[in-house]
């Protein structure tokens, strides 16, 4: 009899180690139940420090020696200015601006996975949609600091909110700037209710199962006094449904605002009709690639291969594939567009692209963004974790660099030569930036530990569904 058979029909837990791997094309590894379903996700969260695994501890302790980096960087900034930085003229706009837009980028994969793969019906986002989510929220958080950093007076931030006062001071509408106020606020807020709402029987079984009287207590707390009743479940779905409907148009509609920021202006490089849709699939690109990027070692580290598994990455990977395939009809669009336009500034600005001062970042890009991501073509590169891991970092650098070619190059050589100039980042921009990846990963790590990061009700209807599928499959 199968191991994994023959300690079920005696109810026995395997380890979750001694569990192995799923096929590619299961949802959810054999063996599990609705027992321990709950057991296996909320046992990380009442783990004991103490037997917290090592790779955890280092890497949270790594990043909060970055945050801490990132608190001198914005010391300074707020002493010192933003002299501090490499912005000179004619490239007023730098790391800042790049990280932004950056960051804004990486949240999109949240939002699609969690609503948009919801509303289709997509049985493998269940098992990476609640840290997708999260992952949502620390990126917008992230995102949001360079925009109010790079105001000059940043402790003057609440000026861009239209509140009444004395001075009749309102903001400008026509600025680029309050359109991203606006946009990622939005985007945030809703973002965070979606999450919330979608924690709440989670929360409620953490306040049923926890160990200690203080957990108990938190949960409780938080979980809003959700019993699980029937009127409840009704209100639930329905919320959720309404709250992933709300979402779905910000996938398009938060980037394409951020996109307005280049393509309302003359320049050349930004003024493109183009831009909407190619930000909002270049930020997909990214999001997924940074989603496979975290999930991977927390599968390992927390030995989650039958609730992660190898088809929910699989097809994570086939969807990064795709949107990669339209990032890549950008970049031949932009091309043509230079050459088919007759513009002469604007075939300045790709050849420049191509083969100026920054050319060798360029074809890095190109590189990390349509090349090296060709090889998810085969099955074999899509089942080998390792590959799938190194190409969604490659894809991530990639994005970067693509967020630098257009905000630099397409400033750094103005309309007349006696205007040009080079943008070199200063050791405190890379700081500032480095100290927001370590914020992100911090807050990644403390989810982890203090939340599911598994849905465990959606896993478990997930269970129930395979349950009841089983008998009619092997009827066929």
């Amino acid at each position: 009899m199968d191991p994994i058979e023959k300690a079920k029909e005696n109810n026995i837990q395997l380890p979750s180690e001694l569990i192995p791997d799923p096929g590619p094309n299961i949802v959810l590894g054999r063996g599990l139940d609705y027992t321990t379903v709950t057991d296996r996700i909320a046992g990380i969260v009442y783990l004991p420090w103490k037997n917290s695994p090592k790779k955890w501890l280092v890497g949270a302790f790594i990043s909060f020696c970055f945050v801490n980096l990132l608190m001198l960087a914005v010391y300074l900034l707020f002493t010192r200015g933003v002299g501090i930085w490499g912005l000179n003229i004619p490239v007023a706009w730098g790391f800042a601006i790049i990280n932004f837009v950056w960051w804004i980028g990486i949240g999109h994969a949240g939002t699609l996975i969690s609503a948009v793969l919801f509303l289709v019906k997509q049985d493998w986002r269940t098992s990476i949609n609640r840290f997708s989510e999260a992952m949502t929220l620390f990126a917008v958080a992230c995102a949001g600091m360079f925009p109010i950093l790079h105001l000059g007076r940043p402790w003057l931030f609440y000026w861009l909110l239209p509140y009444p006062n004395s001075m009749w001071l309102w903001p400008q509408p026509r600025s680029p700037l309050e359109w991203d106020v606006f946009a990622v606020s939005t985007y945030g807020t809703v973002s965070l209710v979606f999450w919330y709402v979608g924690l709440l029987p989670d929360l409620a079984s953490l306040r049923d199962t926890a160990p200690s009287l203080v957990q108990r207590k938190i949960y409780g707390v938080l979980s809003l006094g959700w019993r699980g009743s029937a009127i409840h479940w009704h209100r639930y779905q329905k919320a959720y449904l309404l709250l992933a409907g709300l979402a779905t148009p910000l996938v398009l509609s938060v980037h394409t605002i951020v996109s307005f920021d280049f393509a309302v202006s003359q320049l050349p490089g930004w003024h493109t009709t183009i831009f909407p849709p190619y930000f909002v699939a270049g930020a997909v690109y990214s999001g997924f690639a940074m989603v496979l990027t975290l999930v991977i070692p927390l599968r390992a580290w927390y030995n989650m291969r039958d609730l992660i598994t190898l088809r929910t990455i699989e097809s994570a990977a086939k969807l990064m594939l795709g949107v990669g395939l339209i990032v890549a009809y950008g970049y031949g669009s932009e091309a043509f567009f230079a050459w088919y336009s007759g513009d002469k500034y604007e075939a300045f600005m790709y050849t420049n692209r191509m083969f100026g001062p920054y050319g060798f970042m360029y074809w890095l890009l190109i590189l990390c963004n349509i090349a090296i991501p060709q090889l998810l073509w085969s099955q074999k590169v899509r089942h080998n974790l390792a590959m799938v891991w190194t190409i969604s970092i490659v894809v991530n650098i990639g994005m970067w660099l693509e967020r630098f070619e257009i905000v630099v190059t397409s400033l750094h050589r103005d309309f007349l030569p006696s205007s040009w100039g080079m943008y070199v980042p200063t050791k405190w921009d890379i700081a500032t930036y480095a100290g927001t990846i370590g914020f992100f990963m911090l807050l990644i790590f403390l989810f982890v530990r203090f939340l599911p990061s598994i849905s465990i009700f959606e896993v478990r209807e997930q269970v129930h569904h395979d349950l009841h599928a089983a008998p009619v499959e092997e009827h066929v």
